[in-house]
């Protein structure tokens, strides 16, 4: 048996005599709440590769999310899973000098998130997003990963044409649903 097995073998939970809880803070609105989940499923479905409905329904379950926030959790992580590829385009066009493969998986699937919903979805305000995605770094992420991911989402959002472009390239826009330079407040953001 090798040391690494013995080592193994011999560890009992019960000797570990220090254990830290790190308590997150409220989230400000549910939308908050469900953007939380969603990146927890999101980030188990693309480490693990669990089945997306099973983690949905236990992380629904585990976080008692009331049924409206469920179907607005569901939404937003379906809609990340079927638009990755172009996701993943708009960040590779906008951070070509970190390999997609490279980004942490919490990082990638934050920076997913705000542009499916700023950019595709269209259900939030732009610097409503980026405020919601670096928010989710400092709860999940290393130590760089807010000032990443604000650095990212700010080149998307300063380069509207380019972000155009390749969204109409993927066909998930037409000219009608282009981002306009001038983002207004939107009531499922308030």
């Amino acid at each position: 048996m090798s040391d690494l097995e013995n080592n193994f073998l011999e560890f009992n939970p019960e000797d570990v005599i220090n254990v830290e809880v790190v308590e997150h803070p409220v989230p400000v609105n549910e939308n908050s709440l469900a953007r939380r989940v969603a990146l927890q499923v999101l980030y188990e479905v693309d480490s693990a590769d669990h089945l997306v409905g099973d983690v949905l329904q236990r992380q629904a379950e585990a976080n008692a999310l009331p049924a409206h926030l469920g179907d607005y959790l569901r939404d937003l992580v379906l809609g990340v899973i079927e638009h990755h590829r172009t996701l993943d385009s708009v960040i590779k066009t906008f951070a070509p000098e970190f390999p997609i493969s490279q980004v942490a998986i919490v990082d990638r699937n934050i920076l997913r998130i705000a542009i499916y919903e700023f950019a595709v979805r269209h259900s939030v305000v732009t610097g409503v997003a980026i405020d919601e995605a670096v928010d989710l770094a400092k709860l999940y992420g290393a130590d760089g990963s807010s000032r990443f991911i604000n650095g990212v989402l700010g080149s998307i959002a300063d380069d509207r044409k380019r972000l155009n472009k390749l969204l109409r390239a993927a066909q998930v826009i037409d000219h009608t649903d282009e981002i306009e330079e001038d983002d207004t407040d939107s009531e499922d953001d308030k």
